[in-house]
């Protein structure tokens, strides 16, 4: 499936900026299950410099410099994008603890390794109330993918998505206890739960499909950027689930970047020099190109 996706962010700033320097992460990777076809961003004002360089887990960075006042900021990417997934997720896989070992004496350092997705970050800390919800779905030679989407649908059905309980700052434990967020809460506490066990978990930013196909209900978290979960299982691979959704990630999931979590992944960061506020907002379309 072709997708062609339209991200477009606008900074509305109360007073003009004298300086602004911001990390774009707004290129879509090329995997084994998605091909990027092609990719372009535009932003104005035109930046004094722009950097294109590569992040530490393979994704594709613009720093920009924007050095004269102004007071809107609008940086939009475009890109197609083909996605080409599985039609779902493998039907064997090893126990999960098997994957415990087995990812603890990994030799793999690399981005695709599970070694950096091991263990506790600043987002996504090892707490005991949070991973002993997650145990709750492993159970003793349970197969891996098989607890991991139990914990997938246990989240959807515990948790409610609410965009005013919580801000891109709010911290994992607290999104957990007011069982209430966004798909960035969700991954968050999914990727803590499943890293206190001992379960290599990524976090990934993307996109969903905009309108679904026929008969298919509207996915949580189109219209905006995403956020789920992969998954190391051992032979069987990486695996993305969307706990927000309670679904795999698949052919309705284009991905953005992938790192430990949200900080390694936001698609716009940066400081600006400014006494005023800011407003901003965010549009996306992520179509099939048969649409």
């Amino acid at each position: 499936m072709i997708y062609t996706i339209r991200h477009r962010t606008t900074y509305d700033y109360g007073k003009p900026v004298g300086f602004a320097r911001c990390m774009l992460r707004l290129t879509p990777v090329s995997s084994a299950t998605q091909t990027l076809i092609e990719s372009a961003v535009c932003i104005s004002p035109t930046p004094l410099r722009l950097l294109v360089g590569q992040g530490p887990f393979g994704e594709t960075t613009r720093t920009i410099i924007l050095d004269r006042p102004h007071d809107q900021l609008v940086i939009e990417a475009r890109s197609r994008v083909d996605v080409h997934a599985p039609e779902r997720l493998p039907s064997a896989a090893p126990a999960w603890e098997a994957v415990r070992v087995a990812a603890f004496g990994t030799r793999q350092l690399g981005a695709d390794g599970p070694a950096a997705y091991l263990y506790p970050t600043r987002r996504t800390p090892c707490v005991g109330a949070i991973t002993d919800y997650a145990r709750a779905s492993f159970l003793a030679g349970r197969p891996i993918i098989e607890a991991a989407c139990d914990l997938m649908v246990r989240i959807h059905r515990d948790f409610t998505y609410d965009p005013d309980t919580t801000t891109v700052s709010t911290p994992a434990i607290e999104a957990f206890e007011a069982r209430s967020g966004v798909c960035q809460d969700f991954a968050h506490i999914m990727i803590a739960g499943l890293r206190g066990l001992g379960l290599p978990a990524a976090y990934v930013s993307g996109y969903l499909r905009t309108n679904p196909p026929p008969g298919r209900p509207r996915l949580e978290g189109a219209d905006a950027t995403h956020a789920w979960i992969a998954l190391w299982c051992g032979e069987s691979g990486w695996i993305g689930l969307d706990p927000t959704n309670a679904v795999p990630a698949l052919n309705d999931h284009v991905v953005l970047a992938t790192g430990r979590d949200y900080s390694d992944v936001a698609p716009i960061d940066g400081i600006i020099l400014a006494p005023g506020k800011q407003a901003i907002k965010v549009e996306v379309d992520v179509v099939p190109e048969a649409d």
